[in-house]
């Protein structure tokens, strides 16, 4: 089957404290405005991020393995490639071992994207398509690369995978992310990010993993109880006052 696979080249540094650690690969959210990655917060079992409204985010995913995988994203319950409701079946992207890129925006050619930007949830792509139930939640569902077996001479070549290959006519369909209002996803401006078709078996039906990773803003957030009501402190580099003694 024909998928996409990514050619972007942009690698920064990993902070952990800011990714989403799976087997095959690692989920980070970075803020375009700042180039920060957003700190994530456990809650009940699930990874929050605070989003800034009005600002461009990409979701980065690295593979972890020498491996090629296949990440089927999802933006608010919509497919960030095709514009489908989002199913785990559906067409995605490919990395190859060890790569790490960035995903910008819903895709709307081969060449460019229009970009992912936090903004209410009325204004949300999901939103002004009708879908707006699942609007606060990044989803990335990632497949192993079937490899054929070793060929021994007193075997005939394995069939193939009923369920592989039903998992590629799936995956082949339309192919070429009192509280305040809510966050959702924009649909922004275009940006140039080129891709490629490239040939993807999945070794299973089912996604050997699946990343969630819900958002809003920070005092939403707060609201909610996820997180405590302070704001993370930064250093200062020129607190008023004089010079202390120091503590003994």
């Amino acid at each position: 089957m024909k998928l996409l696979t990514s050619l972007l080249a942009v690698v920064l540094a990993t902070a952990s404290f800011a990714t989403t650690a799976a087997t095959l690969a690692d989920i980070a959210v970075i803020d375009r405005n700042t180039g920060e990655r957003l700190q994530t917060y456990s809650y009940q079992g699930r990874r929050y991020i605070a989003g800034r409204p009005g600002n461009r985010y990409a979701i980065e995913i690295s593979n972890r393995s020498a491996g090629r995988v296949m990440a089927v994203v999802s933006v608010d319950g919509v497919n960030a490639i095709s514009g489908e409701t989002a199913a785990t079946g559906q067409t995605g992207y490919v990395f190859d071992g060890w790569q790490r890129s960035e995903i910008v925006g819903w895709r709307k050619s081969m060449d460019d994207v229009a970009a992912f930007y936090f903004t209410r949830l009325p204004d949300s792509y999901a939103a002004r398509s009708g879908r707006p139930d699942n609007v606060g939640v990044i989803g990335v569902a990632l497949y192993r690369e079937y490899l054929e077996p070793p060929l021994r001479m007193d075997l005939a070549p394995a069939p193939l995978a009923k369920s592989a290959a039903a998992a590629g006519e799936l995956a082949g369909r339309g192919r070429f992310e009192a509280q305040e209002q809510r966050l959702g996803t924009g649909h922004g401006e275009r940006l140039d990010s080129s891709v490629r078709y490239t040939d993807f078996r999945r070794a299973s039906e089912q996604p050997a993993e699946v990343v969630a990773l819900y958002y809003d803003s920070y005092d939403n957030l707060v609201a909610r109880g996820i997180v405590s009501g302070s704001r993370p402190s930064r250093p200062q580099p020129f607190p008023s006052g004089f010079v202390p003694d120091p503590a003994l």
